[in-house]
Formats: structure tokens, C-alpha cells, sequence
């Protein structure tokens, strides 16, 4: 099989704040699957906040990208060749196929879709990583009870969207924490959480915290991280005794942003109040991912759980679609579309 592929890989590391120069465009020859492999043909792409620090040298979770290699990325397309009897041409399927038009993976490595039972972009957003997170998070680590308070931030992205709308349907009581005031909006009228704040109209922790504290007049019994920064700093006071605190992310420091957070303040707080902090990284948590659709599935369906999608055009676009996501630009689960 012979043909061309377009990919983008990391041209360079950034130095604090990620640019479109450190990522570049590269046509080369469609790769050939081997014994057990499929060559996918990729429709959408999803663009996650873990990206970023996947840029960057030096240890963690996973192996960082490296220079001149393919972004990572998870995406859903179509199987354009198969070396594997689990899978046929036509059939789709959802893998990590990075930043690329094409890919090839080992078929078990990749899930199979089947396009009638929901729209294939949901496998990248609210059936997907980002659902199974806010999912997991919650029920291990929040443990949520009816009549508790829960605070999220990032309210109208994709993981807490999704752990709001949970929350809700458990009984408790959910604020948000968004960029804007057309986001707060949505929060509120479309994910029906009960209050929500818009993080940029207080040019401090301290005026952040007494808005919270409005809105939370009885404390925070769950903050469920996934930012960091400000929010942080405004809501760790706020925390009841025996308060849960899952942490999936924290997008403000990705970009090197500054904090007067100190260890002594942080762990002062988780001591006195017997606060429980869970760091989570989903891809430890696959076991569960069949739970997690057997109950989200059928909600969303219902339309019981809605989902908002912000879905760009063009491969050439991912970088600064990317760089604007990292800032707050998009409005639901960020997704490239490629096909």
C-alpha cells in the first residue's frame, strides 16, 4: 500500500508557555501494518490539557513526547487495511492515534465502535476519557453523599460537565467554577448545576473565596481538581472536616502560572481538617471503563447527562486550537475533526 499521511509532532520544548512553533506539519509515507496491526484512517481527534505536560522533558506518568515524534492523541476513524481477524475495512474504531491522519496500532490496543449506538465523537468526550474521569474521580474519591456541597472548576469542559451533572443526580448541592459569564450561563441552564462563578471577574483568591463562600453556606464537603491556581488557593479554606478532594489535573500550572500556595498552607489544612487528596491518572483505571458505560450509556441516550462539543477543522489547526483550549477558548470537549 503505498500513499501519504499527514502527522504533526513537537518540533521543540517550550520554555514556559507552549507556541505554535513548537510543534510542526510533516507529510510522509502511509506506514504498512504489520501481523496483528490495522491501518486506521482518522476521522476526529481529541485535544486533552495532559498534552501539555506531555511536552515537556523529565519523568512522569508516561514518557514525555519526544523531538520529531507524532503527538499524542486519542481518535476515532475508520480501519483502512487490517493484518487482524478482530478487524475488518469499514469497521471503526477508537485508539491512541496521535496527532495524524493516519496510524497504524496493534488490534488490541484498540476498541472497536459501532456508529449506531451513539455519535462517534462521544468515544472522545462524555463516553470517553474525559466521562470516565469525571466518573471514576467522583465515585472512588469523592464518595458523594445527598445534601453535600461540591465545588468544580473548568464547570463547562467535558470532565466537569460530567461531574456536575453526577453530582446532581446524587442529591448534592454543585457550584461551578467557569471563564466567562456565557460559560457560568451554560453551567447553570444546560448542566444544570445550582450556582456557578466566573473565575475572571476576581483579581484575587481572596475575592474568589468570599463568592465561593456565598454560594457554599455550608463549606465544601468535595473540590474535585482539575485546575489548580486560584481556584485552589480559594477553596482549600472553605473545606469541611473529612472533605474529599480528587485530583485529576491542574491546567493552571501547566503554562507556568504563579501561586502563593506553600507545602506548609497546603498540608496545614489537609492535617487539621482530615481532608482526603486522591491523585488519579485514568489510564490506571481501565477495569472499570465497562462500569462506567453501563451506567453513563443509557444517560446520556436519555439525554439525562448533556454534552457540549467544540470541534475544529483541519489537522494544520491543531496546534493553535490546542494553544487556545490551554487558555480557556473552547466551549465543551475539544475535538479536531480530519475527514
Amino acid at each position: 500500500m503505498t500513499g501519504q499521511m499527514q502527522r504533526i509532532v513537537l518540533a521543540s520544548r517550550p520554555d514556559a508557555q507552549a507556541s505554535e512553533e513548537n510543534f510542526r506539519l510533516e507529510s510522509v509515507s502511509l506506514p504498512q501494518p504489520s501481523e496483528g496491526e490495522v491501518l486506521v484512517k482518522v476521522h476526529y481527534m481529541s485535544l486533552d490539557p495532559y498534552m501539555r505536560g506531555r511536552m515537556n522533558a523529565g519523568k512522569s506518568y508516561a514518557p514525555p513526547v519526544e523531538i520529531g515524534e507524532t503527538m499524542t492523541a486519542g481518535g476515532v476513524g475508520e480501519v483502512f487495511a487490517s493484518n487482524s481477524p478482530d478487524f475488518q475495512p469499514g469497521d471503526f474504531a477508537l485508539g491512541m492515534f496521535g496527532w495524524a491522519s493516519h496510524a497504524c496500532a496493534k488490534a488490541s490496543d484498540i476498541r472497536k465502535l459501532e456508529p449506531g449506538l451513539a455519535p462517534l465523537t462521544t468515544a472522545l468526550g462524555v463516553l470517553g476519557m474525559p466521562g470516565f474521569t469525571a466518573w471514576h474521580g467522583l465515585d472512588a474519591y469523592g464518595r458523594p453523599q445527598a445534601g453535600e456541597t461540591l465545588v468544580v472548576a473548568a464547570a463547562t469542559g467535558p470532565v466537569g460537565s460530567m461531574v456536575g451533572q453526577l453530582a446532581k443526580q446524587k442529591g448534592l448541592r454543585v457550584v461551578g467554577i467557569a471563564g466567562g459569564p456565557d460559560k457560568c450561563k451554560l453551567a447553570v441552564e444546560t448542566f444544570g448545576f445550582d450556582a456557578c462563578l466566573d473565575h475572571r471577574a476576581y483579581d484575587s483568591s481572596e475575592a474568589l473565596r468570599e463568592a465561593l463562600a456565598a454560594e457554599c453556606p455550608d463549606g465544601i464537603d468535595i473540590y474535585y481538581e482539575n485546575v489548580g491556581g486560584k481556584v485552589l488557593e480559594a477553596v482549600l479554606p472553605l473545606m469541611n472536616s473529612f472533605g474529599r478532594i480528587p485530583v485529576c489535573g491542574m491546567i493552571a500550572w501547566y503554562e507556568g502560572a504563579q501561586t502563593s500556595l506553600t507545602a506548609p498552607a497546603i498540608w496545614r489544612d489537609v492535617l487539621v481538617k482530615f481532608l482526603s487528596v486522591n491523585g488519579f491518572i485514568i489510564f490506571n483505571h481501565y477495569h472499570r471503563y465497562g462500569d462506567f458505560l453501563r451506567e453513563a450509556g443509557p444517560m446520556v441516550a436519555s439525554g439525562s447527562i448533556k454534552y457540549l462539543e467544540d470541534i475544529a477543522e483541519g489537522l494544520e489547526n491543531a496546534p493553535k486550537t490546542f494553544l487556545s483550549m490551554l487558555q480557556g477558548g473552547n466551549t465543551g470537549k475539544q475535538i479536531v475533526k480530519l475527514v
